[in-house]
């Protein structure tokens, strides 16, 4: 006989299960709608924190400078030849290296004192924009502070630090320079501890620190910090910070970009940066002329002297000998000994440049050296011919062939030397700038406010969805009846979520608290509730058909589902039906029954159980026909006791057969035990779940709580529904229509 209702329950378990893994998206958007308000609020509070951060954020701006990388330095017209030695190709990636190295950039760290920062110090929050849009009308001129905050800096004030040394111990660490009087200013610690006094312009010394303040514009009190940062670091920030990228492909253009909250600091450093780099790179270009000037220039006064000594040798041998004039032959001679002489110079002044340049076993060096040797062998060859002159002759040949060399060589390394010299000077470098630094402080690049704005709201939208699909998730309150049909209890009714009733609650901070003073059967007896609970008397009337008497125990999970909601207004619509009804509060811990009809709590059931008083003394009327209420009466030390004494079931068997209906309200069944007791008597049990409160495998543990102890759970009330568009978007929904008379 209970086969097929199984294998129903069963199957309808199974289909549950399967939808319930299916992803709802409909659901997933009704639950969107249902929270709107809250997407709506979270997504305006993170628009606002937007607008405020865009409006607040220091503008960043970029200062940019372009530079051009030529494939070869130029020359100097008349001496192409000579200036091709020195020519060099250079490639933009090569460039960029050397413009961003920690040579140039050092230098210009170095120059500008970058590693010295001082700035005023601002009030939080809104100093930044106060200070940066203040706009002073004449030269020095100083905005009010705001709040009474002089300390602070609000516009106008600014300083200049030229020197400031501090120990390396101090290094990165923010001192504190406050402007005093007539041009004074204090140095403090982090201690507040006076480490430098004394007057703008002055070199102030106090052990490691020294301090010069160039110029300094505030009022007396305000505050600037000073920081002496690292050296190396500011070089690699400065690296890091400054962009150079070449423009198009082996284009040879390179374009330099600078950001900084600082429009002129931005034009400054990227101006100082591009000039060291062509200044270095023309020294680059140059250096070749000027290391073969630097060897001449050395070998010049030695060769002068070489000549001037052999000119006086020759003028004396002449006195001597009173000999002015060699004879022709001693002259042809001569020339030819003069030019090979001349020769082997010039060969031996470019085998020592060579020696700096290559090793002795390199091919280039090599040659030199046979070229000499070759113009030696020659000059033996004519010296040997002066041996067949006269010695008179043979001397004075000598006298003047040291004369003539030195006059040559001479002539030629002074000739060399100029030169060289105008080579040097000449050069230019492959690089030059096209474009200075300059900033557009009209449009900074940061910070994009409407991009802020979008960013900051998208990210509150996302956020607030995020939130709620997460609680959707987590949120595991039953909101659909089929979800405890699926475990096999029937839902006898769904009962509507009312506002009328909220109203006979009461609003305050008590809410939760408060207890309803009036029944919404008797108040409002058109609501969809007391509908549903009309549906659910219809339903008692065929389930009970089977039952051992007439009595109802109705009881739910936890506190707060509505179960003396469900059993006052049950109780009054079977009455109103012409029922003789009896409700009985069994709640002797925290029972409420007799707010709601007006009653007081003393001379209840407790009472009774106890042998204190009589059935007809604890029964009260109430201005329902055919209803009378029991109270919970006093609160007892022991509620579970006083349920299974004998006189409880005395009492049942008594009002089974005095009354149509007996309804009793039990406290929660997972709480304490009393329900179970109570429910031991009644030939009915229900249960009250409240929509979205109650999760499924709470009332599973109901269920299995009343089956430990032999009693089978009719059905349940599913209470409070609400109307939610995750439910009317679902695959379920429980649809409730209003329906009267317009009249």
């Amino acid at each position: 006989m209970n086969a097929q209702p199984t294998a129903v329950a069963a199957n309808k378990q199974n289909k549950f299960e399967q939808a319930s893994q299916e992803i709802d998206l409909m659901a997933l958007l009704g639950a969107l709608i249902d929270r709107k308000y809250f997407i709506i609020a979270l997504t305006t509070v993170f628009m606002l924190v937007g607008v405020v951060y865009a409006v607040l954020s220091t503008p960043v701006y970029q200062a940019t400078a372009m530079i051009q990388v030529e494939d070869g330095g130029s020359s100097v017209p008349g001496f192409d030849d000579m200036a091709g030695m020195f020519e060099s190709t250079s490639a933009a990636v090569t460039e960029i290296e050397l413009l961003k190295s920690r040579s140039v950039i050092g230098e210009a760290v170095d120059t500008l004192k970058l590693d010295i920062t001082a700035e005023p110090k601002l009030f939080p929050f809104i100093g930044n924009r106060a200070y940066r849009t203040f706009t002073p009308s004449t030269q020095g001129e100083l905005a009010e502070p705001s709040f009474g905050a002089s300390s602070y800096a609000w516009g106008g004030e600014y300083i200049n630090v030229f020197r400031f040394d501090v120990p390396r111990s101090a290094i990165g660490k923010g001192f504190v320079l406050v402007a005093g009087e007539a041009n004074t200013l204090s140095l403090l610690n982090s201690e507040d501890e006076v480490i430098l006094k004394g007057k703008v312009g002055q070199e102030l010394s106090s052990g490691q620190f020294n301090l010069t303040v160039r110029e300094l514009n505030a009022r007396p009190g305000t505050e600037f910090i000073i920081t002496r940062q690292d050296r190396l670091n500011t070089i690699l920030d400065l690296q890091a910070a400054i962009g150079a990228s070449e423009k198009g492909k082996d284009s040879g253009i390179i374009n330099l970009s600078l950001q900084s909250t600082k429009p002129r600091y931005a034009e400054k450093v990227l101006d100082k940066v591009a000039g060291i780099y062509v200044r270095r790179n023309v020294e680059r270009n140059s250096a070749e002329a000027q290391k073969s000037l630097e060897f001449l220039e050395v070998q010049l006064p030695e060769i002068k002297k070489q000549l001037e000594f052999a000119e006086q040798r020759f003028n004396d041998y002449q006195i001597q000998r009173q000999s002015i004039n060699i004879t022709l032959e001693t002259q042809g001679v001569l020339e030819q000994v003069v030019e090979l002489e001349t020769k082997l110079q010039e060969l031996e002044l470019k085998r020592l440049e060579l020696s700096r340049k290559f090793k002795k076993d390199h091919p280039t060096y090599q040659g030199i050296l046979e070229q000499i040797k070759t113009v030696e062998k020659q000059k033996q060859r004519f010296v040997g011919e002066v041996g067949n002159l006269p010695e008179t002759q043979q001397e004075l040949l000598r006298l003047k062939r040291d004369v003539e060399v030195s006059n040559e060589i001479y002539t030629l390394l002074l000739a060399k030397t100029q030169e060289l010299d105008i080579v040097r000077a000449g050069t230019v470098g492959n690089v030059r700038i096209i474009d200075y630094a300059e900033v557009n402080t009209s449009k900074p690049v940061k910070p994009k406010k409407a991009l802020i704005v979008v960013m900051a709201t998208m990210l509150g939208g996302m956020l607030a969805v995020a939130i709620v699909l997460v609680q959707k998730a987590m949120h595991k309150g039953v909101e659909d009846a089929n979800e405890i049909e699926a475990i096999g209890l029937p839902v006898y009714a769904s009962v509507p979520y009312s506002d009328y009733q909220e109203k006979l609650t009461g609003f305050g901070k008590a809410r939760k608290k408060a207890k309803a003073k009036s029944i919404l059967a008797l108040d409002n007896p058109a609501d969809l509730s007391i509908e549903a609970l009309r549906s659910l008397r219809t339903s008692l009337h065929f389930a009970m058909m089977e039952a051992k008497n007439n009595l109802i125990a109705i009881s739910g999970p936890s506190p707060g589902v509505g179960k003396s909601f469900i059993s006052v207004n049950l109780a009054a619509v079977l009455a109103q039906s012409g029922k003789k009804v009896l409700i009985i509060d069994a709640d002797m811990r925290k029972g409420y029954l007799q707010t709601q009809f007006g009653l007081k709590w003393d001379d209840g059931l407790s009472d009774y159980l106890s042998g204190r008083l009589t059935l007809q003394q604890i029964t009260k009327p109430t201005k329902v026909e055919g209803l009378n209420v029991i109270t919970r009466g006093q609160i007892p030390p022991n509620p579970s006791e006083l349920l299974m004494h004998s006189n409880f079931s005395k009492l049942v068997e008594e009002v089974s057969s005095q009354y149509d209906l007996v309804i009793i309200d039990t406290p929660p069944i997972l709480a304490v035990t009393d329900p179970a007791i109570v429910s031991a008597h009644t030939g009915t049990t229900l249960l009250v779940t409240r929509f979205g409160q109650n999760h499924l495998r709470e009332i599973e543990l109901t269920r299995n709580r009343f089956e430990q102890n032999g009693i089978d759970v009719k059905g349940v009330v599913f209470n409070g529904i609400l109307k939610k568009a995750s439910n009317a978007y679902g695959y379920y929904g429980y649809y409730n229509y209003e329906y009267k008379s317009d009249k």
